[in-house]
Formats: structure tokens, sequence, C-alpha cells
């Protein structure tokens, strides 16, 4: 019978990418592991792998038994949660993922502490601005940072999230200060993944795209572009708080902002038995937030606009 350790070693080796970086993570020797997923693939009859000197690529059977593989390592896991959640023991490895932005300003901050009060927990953080499938990719928690509408995915509210319109003072004056929607027509923009603004004013909630000749896929680079001078951005506050503070940047449209339903959650599979782990984390960040984060204090925003029926665009501000 195959042993849980084999398949253990299997599912990392197909999240880390390679035999080396899963021997380091798993703290063994590559040979080891190599060895391992030989034998596994021996004892199954079948090859798992495509192996090259360069690449390390799951074949057809491969998927399919990973896939499987995923679900067998999370009912053990849901297993070992159930006996030790009777004495609140939070132990083992707890994967993470979060915006990369995110991860550097509000959770990495925290770790020390965290990790103090809870000694038999490791961590791993994928601190990465794509979402990731957290089944697939066996990752405890997600912090995403959206409208969360996956409703095979547990989500937990951590903060809320709000969303303003900025742009450079130097920006501003070379090219005007925007009073509507439809101005941005006329105004360059700087946009994460050239994707669509979801955002709430006088008119009720309201989808726009605009163009952006600067095109990425960092939040990150957005906000130091933006803060350049490159552009109009839609921006969080827990990421350009201590910008607007300086005045390094402007908010603007203040009749304006982000989506009801946009908020900070904590999401993760469903489950019946949560793992200790993961629900002190949750919890921790939770407490450390607060129901008005620390990086939205002292700063003078408007309330939020009363909610209305979605109208159309302005014309000259609809998606080209």
């Amino acid at each position: 019978m195959t042993s849980i350790a084999d398949l253990e070693i299997f599912a990392r080796v197909v999240t880390a990418g390679s035999m080396s970086a899963a021997g380091r993570e798993l703290d063994l020797s590559p040979a080891v592991v190599s060895k391992r997923i030989s034998h596994l693939e021996a004892r199954l009859g079948t090859r798992l792998f495509h192996r090259t000197t360069r690449q390390l690529q799951l074949t057809e059977t491969g998927r399919g038994f990973y896939e499987r593989v995923v679900q067998i390592l999370n009912t053990v896991q849901e297993a070992e949660a159930f006996v030790s959640s009777g004495h609140e023991r939070a132990g083992g490895t707890l994967r993470i993922t979060a915006p990369t932005a995110f991860s550097r300003l509000h959770i990495a901050p925290y770790l020390g502490s965290f990790m103090k009060k809870y000694p038999e927990l490791s961590i791993e953080i994928i601190a990465t601005d794509h979402i990731m499938d957290i089944v697939k990719d066996s990752v405890d928690v997600a912090v995403r940072i959206a409208e969360v509408d996956d409703s095979s995915l547990v989500t937990r509210k951590l903060a809320p999230c709000r969303r303003v319109f900025c742009a450079s003072p130097a920006y501003l004056k070379e090219h005007g200060t925007p009073k509507t929607l439809a101005d941005l027509s006329s105004h360059k923009a700087v946009v994460e993944n050239n994707a669509a603004w979801r955002l709430q004013g006088p008119d009720g909630v309201v989808s726009l795209k605009l163009s952006s000749e600067l095109k990425t896929n960092s939040s990150e680079i957005v906000h130091q572009a933006v803060a350049c001078g490159c552009g109009v951005g839609f921006l969080s506050t827990w990421e350009i708080r201590d910008d607007l503070f300086s005045r390094k940047l402007v908010p603007i449209l203040p009749q304006y902002r982000e989506a009801p339903g946009v908020a900070i959650y904590a999401v993760y599979p469903d489950k019946h038995f949560i793992p200790a782990r993961l629900r002190v984390f949750v919890e921790f960040l939770e407490a450390a937030y607060g129901p008005t984060p620390y990086w939205d204090e002292a700063l003078d925003l408007p309330s939020r606009p009363a909610l209305r029926v979605a109208a159309q665009m302005p014309e000259a501000a609809a998606e080209a």
C-alpha cells in the first residue's frame, strides 16, 4: 500500500516544480525524493512525470493522480485537525497565499508575534498577485482583496477595503483634475492587468474600463507609476495611506468608491473540520486589523454614497 509520506512527497514535487525544490522544502536530499518518486511509480506501474534535464512535467495519468492525492491529503489534515482541536493545539505547516504588497505591508510585520504565540506552527507564504487555486495548490488559506463569489469556498471578512481615485500633484498640474467619470476618458490611466474598475457613486454601481499605456500584473508597480505621474489610479488605502498623508498622491473624484462587497477576505476550502492552525491565523488577522483597520485611521475620506440602481456609464467613459 502506498504510504501517506510518499503521497506528500509526490504532491510537494508537483507544487514546487522540481525534485530539488521539493527536497529543500521537505528537508530531504534530491536523491531521496527521486528515489521515493521512482518507487511510487514502480508500485503504481505507470509514469507520473515526464523527465528531461531541464523540465519535470506531469503525465496525463500523473495529473489525474495528483487531483486525487490532494483530496486524500486534505482528508488526512481534516482528521488530524479533528483530533487536535480538542486541546487547541495549532501545529504543522500553514500554507498561505496573499497579494505581494499586502503580504509585505500587513502580514509580514505580524509574523513574529504570531509564531511566538504558536511555536509549534511553521509558516509558508506564497506572495503573488496571481489568484492561485487553493485546492489544487494545497493552500490552507488565501487572503484576497476583491468581491469574492466562489460558492465552493468559505469566505471570512478580515477588514473593509477602501479604494480611491488618485493621482500625483505633478500629473494633475499638467493635465488638470477630472471632475466626472466622463472626464477620465481624456486622461491617462494606470490599471493592473488592464482590468475594469467596479465602483460605486451617485448613480449606483458602475463598471469602468479605460485603456492604459502601461500594462502590468503588479499592484506595486501600479502604485509607484501613479505616484510618479504616469496617470490616474484607483488604489486601496491599505497600500497608499502614507502617500495620501504626505500628499505624494492626491485623492480625486471623492464621490466614487469601491463597489459594495469589495473587502479583504480569508478564503479557504469548505471543510467540516477547520484545522486549528487555520482558525488561529484567521482570528489573529481579524484582531490585528479590526472593523476599522489602522491604515484608514485619520484619513479624511468621504462616506459611502447611498446605493442606487446601477446606471449606464457616461458614453465618453464607457469601454472602448
